[in-house]
């Protein structure tokens, strides 16, 4: 692919494993969105997902890979299904784009391999063939790969060994926390500084509130590489990991993330139009949206390109 690809202004999709949750998926355990790959009667539902969004203008749908790690799986006792889920996710995103007969780009979503919003401390081996792992599978349907909501340096790092030999690009989604530093508490600087490689396509603010994409969007743009956000709109500022609130075990239907994290029903399509056209102008490229974020917000920012 091109790697000036976000020089322009691109839009890309929603929260999958919410809007999947909004149109009838029923997720047991902590599986979320994966529960969609397992069962073949909700295969149609990620097509539709995916086409939902392109419909709604999205350039990049990212493969429903979010909770397809082995973590996920294993406690959810149904490790088996990994190289299926993965490979399924693959295939669904690439009939998705195929039927829309659009010129759509498949982001492989690559997510951390342990918790979600929180720091991977266990062996960096065991961290880099979880991710290699994953990241094979998906690699024959994706255009590039999206590191997807990163909390810590060496998590990053380990990512972009897997991604470097594969030979793909790489667009790389940091979290941040209120005082603008990953849950590691190292700052984006930093880490680009550190890592940042030819086959860097950009950065994003990943899974982040409005509030901490604002603060922060002028860290991002003094780095020199194309930069946006995919924002979430959780009720709380700082979203608390999956395993702080749902306790259900994997043969009972799962919490919500939403019953605990809320939902800011007030921020409107035209609402969050008016947020990316504000970070547009501070030079944001890539807008899109993650949890909580639906067709309609993505609609409204597709006038933006």
């Amino acid at each position: 692919m091109n790697l000036d690809f976000f020089k322009k202004v691109r839009i890309l999709d929603g929260g999958m494993g919410q809007e999947l949750l909004s149109r009838g998926l029923v997720s047991y355990g902590s599986l979320w969105s994966a529960s969609a790959l397992i069962d073949e009667k909700n295969h149609n539902l990620v097509v539709d997902t995916h086409s939902a969004f392109i419909e709604a203008g999205a350039d990049v749908i990212v493969t429903n890979t979010f909770s397809s790690r082995k973590v996920r799986l294993e406690e959810n006792k149904v490790l088996q299904m990994f190289d299926y889920a993965n490979k399924k996710a693959g295939e669904l995103a690439t009939k998705a784009r195929d039927n829309s007969k659009k010129d759509i780009l498949i982001a492989g979503g690559l997510p951390p391999q342990n918790g979600t919003y929180v720091v991977d401390n266990r062996d960096r081996k065991i961290i880099e063939q979880s991710f290699d792992d994953q990241a094979k599978l998906i690699d024959p349907y994706i255009d590039f790969f999206y590191l997807d909501v990163f909390s810590s340096s060496w998590e990053i790092e380990l990512a972009l060994n897997v991604v470097e030999r594969l030979n793909k690009p790489v667009l790389v989604g940091f979290h941040l926390k209120k005082d603008g530093k990953l849950p590691s508490n190292e700052t984006v600087c930093e880490i680009v500084k550190n890592y940042k490689s030819n086959n860097w396509l950009g950065l994003i603010a990943s899974c982040v509130s409005l509030e901490i994409i604002e603060n922060n969007i002028y860290e991002f743009k003094k780095l020199g590489l194309p930069f946006g956000f995919k924002a979430n709109l959780w009720g709380k500022e700082e979203p608390l990991p999956v395993s702080t609130f749902n306790k259900s075990k994997p043969d009972e239907i799962g919490q919500n993330p939403n019953i605990s994290l809320g939902s800011r029903k007030e921020v409107t399509g035209e609402v969050f139009h008016d947020f990316a056209k504000k970070l547009k102008d501070k030079g944001a490229t890539i807008l899109g949206g993650c949890c909580e974020t639906n067709t309609l917000h993505i609609s409204a920012i597709s006038k933006l390109k």
